[in-house]
């Protein structure tokens, strides 16, 4: 349904400082939206349809290379991401169904703090608009959010 998915004993899940980010050029996902910093737990090195090209890489980031040393394990190493130090890792995509449906697939997202990065929130917003069919607005989806907002209704610790 969304082109992606995380697989065990190939991709890994880490936490780190999303840094040196791209976005998709000219897709409506990226519409109005900087590049952004923040921690996350970012999974990466996701299994994709092989030679699909309806799946758009639409953030991509270069994982720090500690990310790729950690001890081998379901879900934290493998030889193959050992192997590609330095390469950029596709974080958040988007796939044109062949039945027309569209998907959007993002492995961050795991701390609710992040949803106070506009940049962030304007991806992820501008995602669920063009992923429901709708037009993105070439300033991409503007919101604002106080932290008292943001705060609201969590469960407590």
């Amino acid at each position: 349904m969304i082109g992606g998915f995380f697989e065990t004993h190939w991709s890994v899940n880490p936490h780190w400082m999303l840094a040196s980010t791209q976005l998709a050029d000219g897709h409506p996902i990226t519409r109005g939206v900087e590049p952004f910093e923040i921690q996350d737990e970012w999974y990466y090195h996701m299994r994709f349809r092989d030679g699909d090209d309806r799946v758009v890489p639409i953030l991509t980031a270069v994982p720090p290379d500690a990310t790729r040393e950690r001890p081998d394990g379901p879900h934290s190493n493998n030889p193959t991401v050992r192997a590609n130090k330095g390469a950029r890792e596709v974080l958040a995509w988007a796939y044109d169904r062949p039945d027309g449906g569209r998907g959007f697939g993002c492995t961050g997202a795991h701390f609710h703090r992040n949803f106070s990065s506009e940049q962030f929130r304007k991806l992820i917003l501008n995602a669920i608009v063009w992923t429901a069919g709708l037009d993105v607005p070439e300033s991409g989806i503007v919101s604002q959010i106080s932290d008292d907002e943001l705060a609201a209704n969590l469960d407590p610790k």
